[in-house]
């Protein structure tokens, strides 16, 4: 059995307002074209099929356009499992529909009998057993008792995650043990295993109150031949495990894992072992981030005008000179380019702020003129550019003043 595995796509996520369903339908062609060309029987999708729980009519289409697409290629098997940002009921609603496609959806925790299933090859002879485990909600799997310590709410959340997988192993291991050879098991999963990786802005959540955002490794039960884990949008493995992966989000969810390499998984089981192969997944919108005084950004941006690229960058300032109207002028260098500017960030003035205050004090007590004094000596605000900031600033400051008078 030839075996793909992938999760966290996040359709209908947006970067700092920008939609990104170009690069969705994108990624979703590509895959198309991959399970065709490695003759992949089974993918899995290890949940965060979605962003929100409410997705839009524009990520529902590019959804079920692709099942449809695999329901008619060589791909013969859909499982798709719920993450924390999927809606379990809306997974759910159309299932018994999708089945008659082969595609399996599993939305909620529930009976070892409905998670647990049995797929079958070109042949018909049975392949593969899938522990098809969602997100595991908290209701899902602790009881609540009055009085319990937050220690004692973490110990069973824990222990119910763990008696979980090994209610569907022993569910697997039934069926395994029926058959006239043994199959693989493939238990599926979107947890956040301890040792875990994750970097700034890539949009991990933090999926149980508490310590416990973190399982250990040896929540697994030993019959798992491979472990097709979701929610760490960054690929890797679990405790150095080779069998137990995730494969990443397709995507760079944001400009701080822009350099890292995406992939799928692929995952060929042969009588003797599986072959496990990283498939890195093309970059369908560059991201990029400047970083520097206004010199260096100003020939950085030049540059990437001068080949044509098309990106979406964060700028990050971190000169000496304070600039007023740093947006206005880093949107005047792209102007005629492909380049469009989703985040600026200006680390001096940002490092400024803390200063303005003293001990004690308290911002609503101070005259606006004080304040802004402090706002120039933190900046290092020039003598020789104060005098026309202070007009400018009085002017504001009156019109604000005759506006509040004119309202009473």
């Amino acid at each position: 059995m030839r075996i793909m595995h992938s999760s966290d796509w996040h359709i209908g996520r947006s970067l700092y307002g920008r939609k990104r369903y170009e690069e969705h339908a994108a990624f979703l062609n590509w895959l198309l074209e991959v399970l065709e060309a490695e003759g992949i029987d089974v993918l899995l999708v290890a949940g965060d099929v979605f962003d929100n729980t409410a997705p839009s009519n524009r990520a529902q289409e590019l959804y079920y356009r692709f099942l449809c697409q695999v329901a008619d290629s060589s791909c013969r098997h859909v499982v798709i499992t719920a993450g924390n940002h999927d809606s379990p009921s809306f997974l759910n609603a159309p299932r018994d529909l999708l089945r008659h496609l082969h595609i399996h959806i599993v939305g909620t925790a529930g009976d070892a009998v409905d998670e647990v299933l049995l797929l079958e090859d070109a042949g018909g002879e049975a392949a593969l057993i899938v522990c098809a485990v969602p997100y595991l909600r908290d209701r899902d799997i602790r009881s609540v008792e009055s009085g319990e310590r937050m220690e004692d709410k973490e110990r069973k959340l824990l222990e119910g995650i763990r008696q979980h997988y090994v209610q569907v192993c022993a569910r697997a291991e039934q069926i395994q043990a029926q058959l006239p050879k043994p199959v693989p098991i493939v238990a599926m999963g979107h947890l956040f295993a301890a040792g875990g990786l994750k970097v700034e802005g890539d949009g991990v959540r933090d999926l149980y109150v508490g310590s416990l955002a973190q399982v250990g490794a040896d929540i697994f039960p030993a019959t798992i031949d491979y472990a097709a884990l979701g929610h760490l949008h960054g690929a890797q493995l679990v405790a150095g495990n080779e069998k137990y992966r995730y494969s990443g989000s397709p995507l760079p969810m944001g400009f701080g894992e822009a350099s890292r390499a995406k992939s799928v998984i692929k995952v060929v089981f042969s009588e003797s072992c599986a072959e496990i192969t990283p498939i890195s997944v093309p970059l369908f919108r560059e991201l990029r981030t400047i970083r520097g005084d206004w010199e260096k950004i100003q020939e950085q941006l030049e540059a990437m005008k001068s080949i044509h690229l098309k990106a979406w960058l964060e700028i990050i300032y971190n000169g000496n000179e304070m600039i007023g109207n740093l947006r206005e002028k880093l949107d005047e260098l792209i102007e005629d380019g492909e380049l469009e500017i989703l985040r600026v960030r200006d680390q001096r003035a940002a490092a400024a702020v803390p200063s303005l205050m003293g001990e004690g004090e308290i911002l609503s007590e101070l005259d606006v003129q004080e304040v802004f004094d402090r706002c120039l000596d933190a900046y290092e605000v020039p003598e020789d550019q104060r005098e026309e900031l202070l007009r400018v600033y009085h002017e504001v400051i009156d019109t604000l003043d005759t506006e509040d008078w004119l309202a009473e």
